[in-house]
């Protein structure tokens, strides 16, 4: 047993326990081991920028189980990984360098965003190691390294194989400031003013107002769409109407999706507004005008507008209605629309040839797989169900991008029939490698795919790379489904959902049995922490300096699974820091009455409240175990937290304290049952601990037990398995407190010193207890300060 210091430097005692850790490799998966495996589906951060303080918050959260399952003796599968492809980190890339991805050759543009994400990942990856995260690094991996892009590519063919996954040229969602397609999933709303501007249309001589908010798509009118009970207008359905300014005719028809409220109740079908428009252009077979083009800019072909912005066209086509006396009236609103989440743009429907992944067919199995998960809380089940039953669109994968997977495709030059790659020849790059074929069509020209896949048809995948890298082991049969996802619940439209449907497409079965959904931390009232708004306040690294890692850890524990929380550096001032001062000092305390203690040997007889602190502590491991097979890491550590503060250090150490001082009065056996109580009470604390505070509960590990117990780190012992608990000991302590605290109320109400001696201390509790009391009657007489018991039977 070693000395502990006076004080806890933080700083200097986790960089020691980290390089411990790493040097002994205390983390490590091992494939042999007859412990039951618990695998863990981390989310592989997105390479965009610096981690904040809300992904220190959930994956610390999600860190935390881990160290439980480990503690609590399974073998854990803890991998790490990176999603370092796609939209994100092209934008990262253009605002380290200035360079847009357009402007230059894609392979250089490839390169540069290799060397970036790469310097991001290591930075990501010592932020992780100083929180003290306890996963194997050797089973790193990155949605852009060549075995997940087989694994990706290979996912791709299968599908396209059995007609999952499919090409068509479609109205799709398109961010025209990131010139790509997107999903419905990357859709966030935002509230917009706008205006309503009701505009002429005349069918004979009759003038018939339509309200729109997007006058620059007049050239884009394929229809006018009125409700089929509405009066107003049954005598002019199936006739034609002409629009303001372009003077073209297009017909009147009806819909029952049109609003009788909304608006004229009469509405504009163009090409294409929103996805009404889409709707009603397949279901009634109208043809399309092209208006917006993939840059943002109007058509060529499009009248008084060409070549205009869309700001820009809305403006001038506004000034000529304006002008022709076209406008009959306007009305400003404020409405909900549309927007990219990556960079806010509101998203437009282009139409064009982009790979789709069918999910609406699917969506009973999806809803199925849903109700197989286990759901932390059950709450944010509710979320994905409501996903799923609202889809609109089938899962668009393309992207007109550069650094991403990209698809093992090339079209015949003659007929455009795809040609996929052969699997044996996995990852390819299409534009750097050519097809060598004939076409059934008798061409010999093929021209590559230039888009690459959504980041998400990668990192949906992550269970599958887990699984190939568990088989390449010797671990095979059973891997899959994983044990636990845990994750955002932003993403739970995304990540969650798309890996769900991955996995029912290729294994026919769900990803894992468990999910683990996180909140946000706040940076004021509905505003959470983002890398793209900048206002973390801290970094993590400047947090971890100010306060520690294990300060941190501490206040992330006190998270509600699943609820956002504010983000106050004020409570690892105050309850943190206070914590780990107590925990260092009564360890310091315990530990210095424990060198002369020698653990093999039992003592003769364990008193009554050695006994309650013993069953006490173990109550509170079963507690503990229980709300952690849940994923309540908050509920567990206030049961922790109980013990510690209240049962260990304002009541049993104060109740042995003269005993351990003492032995002369008390008796050298009555003082080695007190040393066996805090010896062992201690130790289990501090792995109870542990889960939530690996530093520091590592030292004291090293300094006070590690020689008696023979296993080289606090993190590779296993909490004791639950057992049965003797009431009538627990019982006894409550009731030994009760005696105490009522001494110490009274002294405290007449401004009497603890220490101050009174006559008698009054012990009421029920018979069968006052013998246990007897027992500990020096005890309760040297806390109290009393001369003598008065026992009366309650």
């Amino acid at each position: 047993m070693k000395e502990m210091e006076k004080r806890f430097d933080a700083a200097v005692v986790e960089k020691e326990m980290q390089e411990f850790w790493e040097t002994n490799r205390v983390y490590a998966f091992h494939e042999e081991s007859d412990r039951p495996i618990y695998s863990i589906d981390t989310p592989p951060p997105t390479v965009s920028g610096s981690l904040h303080v809300g992904h220190i918050f959930s994956y610390t959260q999600a860190e935390i189980i881990a160290r439980f399952h480990r503690m609590n003796g399974e073998n854990v599968y803890y991998p790490f990984g990176f999603d370092d492809n796609g939209l994100p980190s092209e934008r990262l890339v253009e605002r380290e360098t200035g360079i847009s991805a357009a402007s230059i050759p894609r392979g250089e543009f490839r390169q540069t965003c290799m060397a970036i994400t790469s310097r991001y990942e290591e930075e990501f990856v010592r932020l992780w190691k100083s929180m003290g995260f306890s996963c194997d690094w050797h089973l790193q991996y990155t949605t852009i390294g060549e075995d997940t892009q087989r694994l990706s590519q290979q996912s791709f063919l299968d599908l396209a194989a059995r007609g999952i996954a499919y090409t068509k040229e479609s109205p799709v969602l398109f961010c025209t400031e990131c010139r790509t397609s997107i999903a419905q999933a990357e859709l966030d709303s935002r509230e917009s003013e706008s205006t309503f501007y009701y505009l002429p249309f005349q069918t004979g001589e009759t003038t018939l107002p339509v309200a729109t908010t997007r006058p620059e798509l007049l050239f884009g009118v394929v229809a006018v769409f009125v409700h089929p009970e509405d009066p107003r207008y049954a005598e002019f359905v199936g006739s034609n109407i002409k629009v303001p300014l372009y003077d073209f005719t297009v017909p009147i028809l009806t819909d029952e999706r049109v609003s009788l409220e909304k608006g004229t109740g009469a509405v504009m079908c163009a090409t294409y507004g929103d996805s009404t428009d889409v709707d009603w252009v397949r279901d009634h077979s109208l043809p399309e005008k092209r208006v917006i083009l993939p840059d943002g800019r109007i058509d060529g072909s499009v009248p008084y507008l060409s070549g205009m912005t869309v700001k820009e066209g809305r403006e001038e086509i506004i000034r000529r209605l304006r002008a022709h006396g076209l406008i009959l009236r306007s009305e400003n609103l404020t409405h909900m629309v549309g927007v990219h989440e990556r960079c806010g743009t509101s998203v437009e429907i282009l139409s064009s040839r982009q790979w789709y992944i069918d999910v609406l067919s699917k969506r009973e199995d999806l809803l199925a797989a849903g109700d197989k998960i286990h759901w932390h809380p059950q709450s944010m089940k509710t979320r994905y169900v409501s996903w799923v039953e609202n889809l609109k669109w089938d899962w668009c994968i393309s992207r007109q991008r550069y650094f991403g997977v990209p698809f093992p495709v090339w079209y015949c030059a003659s007929c455009g029939r795809p040609h996929f790659a052969s699997p044996e020849n996995l990852p390819v790059n299409p534009l750097e490698t050519p097809y060598t074929g004939v076409c059934p069509c008798g061409g010999t020209e093929f021209l590559p795919e230039s888009a690459v896949m959504d980041t998400w048809a990668t990192s949906s995948l992550t269970p599958m790379i887990h699984a190939e890298r568990a088989a390449s082991r010797g671990i095979g049969e059973g891997f899959l489904p994983m044990s636990m996802r845990t994750q955002a619940h932003e993403i739970i439209r995304t990540w969650a959902f798309y890996t769900i449907a991955k996995s029912l497409f290729h294994t026919g079965d769900i990803p894992w049995k468990e999910t683990m959904i996180c909140g946000y931390v706040l940076a004021k009232p509905g505003e959470k922490i983002s890398k793209s708004k900048g206002n973390s306040g801290f970094s993590p690294s400047e947090l971890i300096r100010t306060y520690s890692a294990d300060a941190i850890r501490y206040w992330v524990a006190g998270g509600k699974l699943g609820t956002d929380t504010y983000f106050d550096p004020e409570e690892m001032r105050e309850g943190s820091a206070r914590f780990l001062t107590k925990l260092w000092n009564s360890s310091k305390f315990a530990l210095s009455h424990l060198s002369d203690y020698d653990p093999s040997r039992t003592p003769e007889e364990i008193l009554p409240i050695d006994r309650w602190i013993l069953a006490k502590t173990s109550e509170t491991v079963r507690i503990a175990r229980a709300y952690l097979l849940q994923y309540e890491i908050g509920l567990a550590r206030k049961a922790v937290d109980e013990l510690f503060w209240r049962d260990l250090c304002d009541s049993y150490i104060e109740f042995c304290k003269e005993r351990l001082y003492q032995p002369e009065v008390h008796g050298e056996e009555e003082r080695r049952s007190a040393q066996a109580a805090i010896f062992h009470s201690l130790l289990a604390i501090l792995e109870l601990y542990a889960i939530y505070v690996p530093h520091i509960t590592e030292y004291i590990y090293q300094k006070g037990f590690r020689e008696s117990v023979g296993v080289d780190s606090i993190h590779l012992l296993t909490w004791e398995k639950d057992s049965e608990e003797d009431p009538e000991i627990l019982q006894f302590g409550e009731f030994f407190k009760e005696a105490v605290y009522a001494v110490r109320k009274y002294k405290s109400e007449n401004s009497l010193s603890m220490k101050a001696e009174i006559e008698t201390v009054v012990v009421r509790a029920p018979e069968s207890l006052l013998p246990l009391f007897r027992q500990n009657e020096k005890d309760l007489l040297a806390c109290t300060h009393a001369s003598a018991v008065l026992y009366l039977p309650a």
